[in-house]
């Protein structure tokens, strides 16, 4: 299983953005070293490894690094002149650091620790597939609403949001497209069919945008997490299984895993963003860590130049228009913490245990200027146990499922969140996975309510809307006398759930 969001993300208070920006805006632009030199012999047997160089945003350069590139051993893969993004191959073991010292460019490095192969989430806990029996027993109950799809009476999430209600007043306009960037949509799903924009969805595996027919798809029925959250976004009205947040939206599939090892490597992450951005998409959804390196420190120079890489898309997309959506992580840790233990770092080779400040290491994508990070909550609006928080790093929280503590009153009475699966099926998943894509289907109700708005108002509009309970009086979920986590802040913002609940209901008056 890929690792979907297993972590956390680290939100984004001004000083952290301004902290981000400052620091990628002084990465060395210049060096005393000729630009290319005569090409660099490469070991038999080293590894073939892919690198993003970031160079300065101007085509002269551009063409003088390529050069370069070619003359250190590398092969290049794409291009994004526009961000000044290289993607590139190379088994010459010197290759980072040979072409850091090359004028016009701003940062380099690996974005992986092991070889290309000829192949991370943020769901908490193994699928439970829907069984036929259960199934009978939800439409049996969902059949007293004849405004309800069959089994909505077991979609305890919706209702938690004001999502039912919102539908009969605008279920979202099909001007407006989420892409869900993952592990891939099964398209024909009949939830998803309906609302499935293949024109705007792609495999960016590798770094290069395939837009043939399906190939946006599920490698393997296992790869069910993107399915799951194209539901939760925009699981069409229509009389068959479930409803999404935003029903009458459109949602496309970006497919960025490896189809090895499921992992969710930089280059690939960077296309999905400048292919959204190009493809008029409005609202992208990011349940996941960029891989392999759950925290990128600014001191390591692969580390520091994955993130200029994925920064630069993700304000690429940003100035498009394009609002881009992350989960907190499920790790139950406060994200605005002095230091924080990773010991699955790097997730593609030998993970070595090490302590960071998650202030001065990132969380990519999710730790990016501009990206709202959301935490999950249960059927009671508490806290999902196994959340991660902060104060002034969580943006807004929306319904991820709690299967512990916050057992919410339905036929199946599971507080894990239903969703659509490959191959026509139905499964209850749980994680801030699910949280993020709730809040990008509120997201996509307030763009289509208003048009104009840009990304900026749009985040600004989908804190407005939010409703926020406040810190509990107590978090000691387990009963063990012992508080699971510490809510900081008021009743406006608090490292719980940022600015609040989403309300989709809200988002539509």
């Amino acid at each position: 299983m890929p690792h979907l969001r297993s972590r956390r993300r680290l939100a984004l208070a001004v000083p952290v953005v301004l902290s981000l920006t400052a620091s990628l805006g002084f990465l060395p632009t210049a060096a005393s070293a000729a630009p290319y030199a005569e090409p660099t012999t490469q070991a038999a047997d080293a590894p073939n490894l892919s690198y993003v160089v970031n160079t300065k945003v101007d085509h002269k350069t551009i063409a003088s690094v390529k050069k370069a590139v070619v003359a250190k051993g590398g092969t290049i893969v794409i291009t994004y002149e526009k961000i000044g993004v290289i993607v590139v191959h190379s088994a010459n073991p010197d290759f980072g650091a040979q072409i850091r010292a090359v004028r016009g460019v701003q940062s380099a490095g690996a974005t992986r620790t092991s070889a290309l192969t000829p192949a991370s989430t943020t769901d908490e806990g193994a699928a439970q597939i829907l069984t036929k029996e259960q199934a009978e027993k939800i439409e049996s109950a969902s059949a007293a609403d004849a405004e309800s799809e069959p089994l909505e009476a077991d979609q305890w999430d919706l209702r938690a949001i004001g999502a039912d209600k919102a539908a009969q007043i605008n279920p979202g306009s099909k001007k407006v497209t989420v892409a869900v960037i993952d592990t891939g949509v099964d398209d024909t799903h009949p939830d998803i069919a309906p609302n499935f924009s293949a024109s705007q969805s792609a495999n960016c595996d590798g770094g290069v945008a395939d837009t043939t027919e399906g190939a946006w798809r599920p490698y393997t029925v296992d790869d069910y997490h993107g399915t799951h959250v194209a539901g939760e976004i925009a699981a069409a009205r229509n009389g068959i299984g479930v409803a999404g947040v935003a029903p009458g939206v459109k949602v496309s599939a970006i497919n960025v895993t490896d189809p090895s090892n499921g992992l969710f490597y930089p280059e690939s992450v960077v296309c999905a963003f400048v292919f959204a951005a190009d493809h008029g998409v409005e609202v992208t959804n990011n349940s996941y860590y960029v891989d392999p390196w759950l925290y990128n420190c600014l001191d390591d120079p692969d580390q520091r130049a994955i993130v200029d890489a994925v920064n630069r898309a993700s304000l690429y997309a940003q100035k498009k228009g394009t609002l881009n959506l992350a989960s907190a992580g499920n790790s139950n840790d406060d994200l605005d913490s002095d230091a924080l233990v990773d010991d699955s770092s790097p997730d593609d080779s030998t993970p070595v245990t090490r302590t960071i400040d998650p202030h001065e290491c990132f969380d990519v994508p999710t730790q990016l200027p501009g990206v709202v990070t959301v935490s999950a909550t249960g059927v009671q609006n508490l806290k999902s146990y196994y959340s991660s928080y902060g104060y002034g790093v969580v943006d807004i929280a929306a319904p991820g499922g709690d299967r512990l503590y916050q057992i919410p009153d339905t036929p199946s009475k599971n507080g894990r969140i239903l969703s659509t699966m490959p191959n026509n099926s139905y499964g209850f998943l749980q994680g801030t996975s699910m949280a993020s894509p709730h809040a990008a289907g509120v997201a996509a109700l307030l763009k289509s309510t208003h048009p104009k708005a840009s990304a900026a108002q749009l985040q600004a509009l989908l804190k407005a809307q939010a409703n926020n309970p406040g810190c509990p009086a107590s978090y000691d979920q387990d009963g063990d006398g012992t508080q699971d986590a510490t809510c900081v802040g008021g009743k406006r913002v608090n490292g719980f759930y940022g600015y609040g609940i989403v309300n989709a209901l809200r988002a539509v008056q």
